[in-house]
């Protein structure tokens, strides 16, 4: 007997529980019909009862179902033209994921069925496949968004106080001990006790969590045992992936996403979602209809002028398209989803030039932008953007709007440069320390716009990049094609792992000399987890296939004395509000003291002349840094004011003698740090004019009290 139904609503779009029953409603611009399908269960055995929905207003197909409950799961059936040589790729016979899906039950199964197209004809994708795809398909859940969030309060750390962690849900706690086993890998664990005390120990005020959204498992790598670790596949933009979960697939997944939250929010972490709205897990023409692609293939995704092929610019096959108004609804209604009913604080986007195309080009008037400036929501948190995809353009570093922060590449690339030895222009190096004001103040923005990072889950980690020349990727099975293969990395002289004392040690200061750049350059540090600790992936770049110990952090073999050093040195640079400015350096003599704000100076105690930032051979400089020159006030109104540093960089393989400037800068200096050594406390005294010795390779920071005046 069909079910009890009435015409609904179009509005909110997917499933809505009102306590009374269910509003459906799906957005399908081009279908001549579409399909409610109820499931018992999400087991491939399922029963199900279809039910027409046949109320539509404009393009949007809805239905009220009054005797549903929490819990339900369901799917969609789609009817209109199979014609892929215009756009259209319907097939009733493929059940199709709802893209507003809160929550999504089971996975993939790779079988023919689950392609609209016939995959042994000679048509390939232009032939059509009858086979019902139903029991190889997750099935969409209907939620109950009720939850206690008691008195949950944002931390809304400001930019200059951020030290952004990212890490991988499953990686971060799948081998740790102390985290009950049976939760280990999961939500839950992240927002475990030991989780949220490790992460505040460390100093890391936000945590940047690699997708989360549900995401396919790529068929290719399940036949060669292989998973998609990463999870930058992504095919439902509402859903917490379910695989996270050690709670259930009801719709208890979100609850459990929503306590790690509420947790990490008790601690004073805030959450970052990486996000990847650029493309979506159904491939190309040649691959599977999940979801989008047998909705309304024409609509969602940018197609050539050939509509039977994808524009890809993100590397995958294709790319949604947000210059559609509904699409961009799709992204932007996500985004506050996520903001007020899960309650994060910010996101990463993956590839974010793609979003940002309008015709073929990157477009920074781009209505992408438009449209999340306006929004009194998703423009208060923080919008963290990858700005590159791989299309012709892509590379968009220091051009996105203001409100926006970016992973800037430059300053990766330039500080790897500098430490193992590259011919450069100081220059340079210089820039990317201060904030990268190049890139960034011609446009107003602050120096908190670059979120400056030596490594990310994209490459070498941090030992691994002082450890490796070349990539090491076979266990990949792609025969070495895949990953970068211009890492800017120095093995320090043999490749790999190696008992030789000498290098062990290089390795290691080198460490520490890429741990004190970052965090004490402007902008906002981001720390790749797991290089506290020491964790290596063996010379692999680009583990996104490997879902075992080759990414999972490895505590049992943690580099205690590394992640002393790192605690150290974030704590630091929390004190110390000369390292975390909102402003830019000036250069300019502060009012009543006598010298500038910043200065860059010579071995010889002389200050740099212009001339030597073009030195292609020179490897070494010194700055000093004037904590009266700040120019800030702290929240309630108190000027910020902060003690004198002298950072002495030398990237020779040679020690260098370096004389201590004039008494105007300092009268009596601490030396409390030395990467030679590991030293970070308050030891050696000197005083304006005597040498400081700095070993090859190695940094040197200097304190002095501040002087009046």
């Amino acid at each position: 007997m069909r079910k009890k139904n009435y015409p609904g609503r179009p509005y909110p779009l997917g499933a809505t529980y009102d306590g009374k029953g269910i509003n459906f409603a799906l957005f399908a611009k081009h279908a001549e019909g579409v399909e409610l399908c109820l499931f018992t269960s999400e087991r491939s055995d399922a029963t199900e009862e279809r039910i027409p929905m046949t109320e539509r207003s404009h393009d949007i197909w809805h239905i009220y179902l009054p005797d549903l409950r929490p819990g339900q799961k369901y799917g969609f059936r789609v009817y209109g033209p199979y014609i892929p040589t215009e756009g259209h790729r319907f097939n009733p016979h493929k059940l199709l994921i709802d893209p507003y899906a809160k929550a999504i039950a089971g996975a993939i199964k790779w079988h023919e069925s689950i392609f609209g197209y016939d995959l042994g004809s000679e048509e390939k994708d232009t032939s059509f496949n009858e086979q019902d795809s139903a029991p190889y398909i997750p099935k969409s859940v209907v939620i109950d968004h009720s939850f206690d969030w008691g008195d949950d309060k944002r931390p809304n750390t400001l930019y200059h106080e951020t030290i952004i962690y990212e890490t991988h849900v499953k990686g971060f706690t799948i081998s740790h001990a102390e985290i009950p086993e049976d939760i280990r890998g999961t939500y839950a664990a992240i927002g475990h006790p030991i989780t949220i005390k490790y992460l505040q120990e460390l100093g890391v005020t936000a945590i940047e969590l690699m997708p989360i959204h549900q995401f396919v498992n790529d068929g290719h790598l399940q036949n060669n045992g292989l998973n998609n670790y990463w999870g930058y596949n992504t095919i439902g933009f509402f859903a917490p992936d379910v695989k996270y979960s050690s709670s259930g697939v009801n719709g208890e997944q979100v609850i459990e996403f929503k306590q790690m939250v509420k947790n990490l929010h008790a601690g004073g972490i805030e959450v970052i979602l990486d996000v990847v709205y650029n493309h979506t897990a159904e491939g190309n023409e040649l691959g599977p209809t999940l979801s989008f692609k047998g909705i309304d293939n024409a609509s969602y995704y940018r197609l050539t002028d050939d509509a039977r092929y994808y524009m890809d610019y993100t590397g995958t096959g294709n790319t949604l398209n947000a210059n559609l108004p509904n699409v961009l609804q799709l992204i932007m209604d996500s985004l506050r989803y996520w903001i007020l009913d899960m309650h994060v604080d910010g996101f990463r986007f993956d590839l974010a030039s793609a979003l940002a195309r309008e015709f073929h080009d990157v477009n920074k008037l781009s209505a992408f932008f438009d449209i999340i400036h306006q929004d009194p929501t998703i423009s208060q948190v923080k919008l963290i953007a990858e700005p590159w995809d791989v299309g012709e353009g892509g590379y968009q570093v220091g051009n996105f709007p203001a409100g926006w922060v970016e992973w800037n590449g430059k300053y990766r690339d330039c500080i790897r440069d500098f430490w193992r030895g590259e011919d450069s222009k100081l220059g340079e190096f210089a820039s990317r320390f201060t904030g990268s004001s190049d890139l960034y103040q011609d446009d107003y923005r602050k120096p908190t716009a670059s979120v400056n990072f030596i490594t990310a889950h994209d490459g070498f980690t941090l030992t691994d990049l002082v450890s490796y020349n070349e990539k090491h990727n076979e266990a990949n099975g792609e025969g070495g094609q895949d990953g970068e293969s211009h890492n800017r990395s120095w093995n320090c002289g043999v490749e790999g792992v190696t008992d030789n004392q000498d290098i062990m040690a290089l390795r290691m200061k080198q460490k520490r000399n890429f741990l004190v750049t970052l965090f004490l350059s402007q902008g906002v540090p981001m720390l790749l987890g797991g290089d506290e600790l020491g964790r290596t992936q063996n010379g692999n770049n680009n583990v996104y296939c490997q879902d075992n110990e080759l990414s999972w952090y490895n505590w049992n073999d943690a580099d205690t004395s590394l992640l002393d050093f790192t605690k150290r040195l974030i704590h630091f640079r929390q004190k110390h509000p000369t390292f975390c400015r909102r402003k830019w350096f000036m250069g300019q003599k502060i009012k009543g003291a006598g010298v500038e704000d910043i200065v860059w100076f010579l071995p010889e105690g002389n200050i740099m002349p212009d001339e030597a930032w073009d030195n292609d051979y020179a490897k070494s400089l010194a700055v000093y840094l004037d904590g009266r020159g700040i120019r800030s006030v702290d929240q309630v109104g108190n000027k910020i004011y902060d003690d004198h540093f002298y950072v002495i960089f030398n990237a020779y393989d040679g020690t260098i003698d370096y004389k201590l400037p004039a008494e105007k800068y300092g009268q009596e200096w601490t030396k409390i740090l030395d990467t030679s050594n590991a030293q970070l406390n308050d030891e050696d005294q000197c005083k304006p004019g005597d040498i400081v010795r700095v070993e090859g390779r190695s940094i040197v920071l200097l304190h002095a009290p501040l002087i009046d005046g």
